[in-house]
């Protein structure tokens, strides 16, 4: 448990608020996302987007600007301290949001999802950041396991509510609502959350350590395979994420049920993130990570022989590719921690390389599978097959003589970073 007395002398929220301020933080990114998927129709309609399949830049331009400020967020604060970090980036977040509101063309709505992404970057970064300024051992683990857990349940959410708003107020309500969202998130935040970061360990803004921090993070053998093989497979998810619109209303013509079918979809997802936490500890990481990348790869194969084949259906789409997301919350958790496992002396500058790296080359896969919907889900199963199969072969490549390893029990001291600033 971390120390109740902030370093003004203020009394800290207690880890439940801590908690649920947190993950409040996180959904900011889940809501941006996934509460814009039903009015992607409305969008097109109302600012001239000529070619539907355009529609799904409004989520990967999000995406691309999500990953493109992640290694500025982190050294920044710790120089100058979480809060006013957070603060800044949340308080852009709004601003963009607002100007994504009042768009008058799809380009000007582009630059503003680009610079919503580039913004909320700052939530995935101090999150994880403050969690362990403030925890330690398993109550770290406790409680980043409980604000992600309640981060995959916001896509649950996240398209029911932009279909509420739809039935009322036109899409561009839906931004007017994430911009009141992080109005609430900053005051909260800004009245409850103390500063984090203790005056001894800031950082001097000195790039040349970043800099070989980050090229270590990519010549590491076991660094590079695993973030390539996340990339690919997360390549599934942002092509999922910006292909589901069309599929639903347009391979199979069952728009007013686009919220259930997210629904249905990202439930599983959630509860196999819950899940890995308990199977990890009793198999490995290996063990489990690998295995799910090998079901990830056959689940997709079966159900893009399924479609090609002509049995697909809503209700097979739906069980199927619940399935495959299943598969992938294991894979995805598994890959990350295994590309840090030899990056404890340099462990913020990786994760943020390796998002950055991961995110960007997602974006880039999933849009080019997005772009060759054709009115039926077909190259985006077939698409999602070879993501899979290309994950689990990068796995393959990285660590052949370590496949499906079990749990190693050993002693080992622990490794603390150095200081590279």
């Amino acid at each position: 448990m971390f120390d109740s007395m902030a370093q003004d002398g203020v009394k800290r929220p207690g880890t439940r608020e801590m908690t649920a301020m947190l993950a409040g933080l996180m959904a900011l990114n889940a809501l941006a996302i996934d509460a814009m998927i039903p009015a992607l129709p409305n969008i097109g309609r109302s600012l001239d987007v000529a070619a539907e399949n355009d529609r799904q830049l409004v989520v990967i331009a999000y995406f691309i600007g999500f990953a493109s400020t992640q290694l500025f967020w982190g050294p920044l604060a710790d120089r100058f301290g979480r809060k006013p970090i957070l603060a800044t980036g949340v308080t852009l977040y709004g601003i963009f949001a607002l100007l994504c509101a009042f768009a008058g063309s799809f380009p000007l709505l582009i630059a503003g999802r680009v610079a919503m992404g580039a913004s909320a970057a700052v939530t995935r970064v101090l999150v994880v950041a403050m969690v362990r300024d403030l925890f330690e051992a398993e109550a770290m683990a406790r409680v980043m396991s409980l604000v992600f857990m309640v981060f995959m349940l916001v896509p649950v959410l996240a398209p029911n509510i932009g279909q509420l708003i739809l039935l009322f107020a036109p899409w561009r309500a839906i931004f007017v609502m994430l911009a009141a969202y992080a109005v609430v998130m900053l005051t909260w935040s800004w009245i409850r959350l103390p500063e984090t970061l203790h005056p001894e360990f800031r950082r001097s803004l000195n790039w040349k350590p970043i800099l070989a921090a980050a090229w270590e993070t990519m010549r590491e053998p076991q660094s590079r395979g695993y973030t390539l093989a996340m990339m690919v497979s997360f390549s599934a998810l942002v092509a999922y994420i910006s292909s589901i619109q069309q599929i639903v209303f347009d391979a199979f013509d069952e728009g007013r049920f686009i919220g259930f079918v997210f629904a249905s979809i990202a439930a599983p997802m959630a509860l196999a993130s819950y899940l890995n936490s308990r199977f990890v500890g009793r198999f490995g990481l290996r063990r489990v990570g690998h295995t799910a990348a090998l079901a990830f790869m056959l689940v997709t194969a079966a159900h893009a022989a399924v479609a090609l084949a002509g049995f697909e259906t809503l209700a097979v789409f739906m069980a199927l590719q619940a399935l495959t997301m299943a598969c992938f919350a294991f894979t995805s958790s598994n890959l990350g921690t295994l590309a840090m496992e030899h990056m404890a002396p340099i462990a913020g500058t990786a994760s943020s390389v390796q998002g950055v790296v991961g995110t960007i080359g997602a974006a880039a896969i999933g849009f080019l599978i997005g772009q060759q919907f054709d009115g039926s889900a077909v190259p985006f199963l077939v698409g999602t097959a070879l993501c899979a199969a290309g994950g689990f072969a990068l796995i393959v490549v990285t660590e052949p003589r370590r496949l499906f390893a079990a749990i190693q029990k050993r002693e080992e001291p622990p490794c603390l970073p150095e200081d590279l600033g």
